[in-house]
C-alpha cells in the first residue's frame, strides 16, 4: 500500500483540499497513516495510527496536520 507516497507526490493545493473536506480529510489521514504503518512496521507509526483512530476523528488533530502539511509537505510522523 503506497497511498502515503501518492499523497506526498501531489501538489500542496491538492493535499490541502483533500485534508480540508471534512470526511474525506479524515479518511485520507487514516489511509496515509495505515500506509506508513504497513510499509515501515515501526512501533511509533503503529502507535500513531492507533491513536489517530481513537482520537483523530476530531477537528483538532486534523487542523494540526493541515498546518504541518502546509509547512513541511507531509503529515506529522508520516514521512
Amino acid at each position: 500500500m503506497t497511498f502515503d507516497k501518492w499523497f506526498n507526490q501531489q501538489s500542496t493545493l491538492v493535499k490541502a483540499i483533500l485534508l480540508l473536506i471534512p470526511f474525506v480529510g479524515w479518511v485520507c489521514e487514516c489511509l496515509i497513516r495505515l500506509s506508513v504503518m504497513l510499509r515501515t512496521k515501526n512501533t511509533v507509526h503503529i502507535v500513531v495510527f492507533l491513536a489517530f483512530l481513537l482520537i483523530g476523528w476530531g477537528w483538532f488533530l486534523g487542523a494540526i496536520d493541515f498546518v504541518y502539511m502546509l509547512l513541511k509537505g507531509h503529515l506529522i510522523l508520516a514521512d
